[in-house]
């Protein structure tokens, strides 16, 4: 499989349209990021596997529960995409720096890596597997 140029920008545009939604909180958005069968799974700061939580519903309650913890405003900056085609899929690869504010306080919470799988569905990129590795705990 080819990826074109407007493939690539397509992608970093889900990605970063992904990033856009859960910091404003607008759920109908990111889950038009997802596929149907999308999955999610974490590893912090080196600790055990945490999911994969499996499903398009499945990944919405993930985000769901994390913003009902979450009192501050983020900022998810994903960057530095690397992309790899394989089977009708796109192995991406891209760095997350992760800020938060709070009573006028912003302060980088974290920075790590996410390892999505995307693929066409219904003529537009989707999340099929998401996997988050978080350098550290916030």
């Amino acid at each position: 499989m080819t990826l074109s140029a407007d493939d690539r920008f397509a992608i970093s545009e889900l990605l970063a349209r992904a990033s856009y939604a859960y910091d404003q909180r607008d759920l109908p958005l990111l889950e038009s990021c997802l596929c149907d069968d999308s999955a999610i799974s974490f590893r912090i700061a080196g600790g055990d596997l945490v999911g994969p939580f499996c499903g398009r519903e499945a990944m919405m309650a993930v985000y769901r529960d994390a913003m009902e913890s979450q009192s501050d405003v983020r900022r998810h900056v994903v960057s530095n995409a690397m992309f790899t085609p394989r089977d009708g899929e796109v192995d991406v690869i891209s760095n997350l720096t992760l800020f938060a504010t709070k009573d006028g306080n912003t302060a980088l919470l974290t920075v790590g890596l996410y390892h999505d799988t995307v693929r066409l569905d219904a003529g537009a990129w989707r999340i099929l597997k998401r996997h988050v590795e978080l350098d550290s705990a916030y």
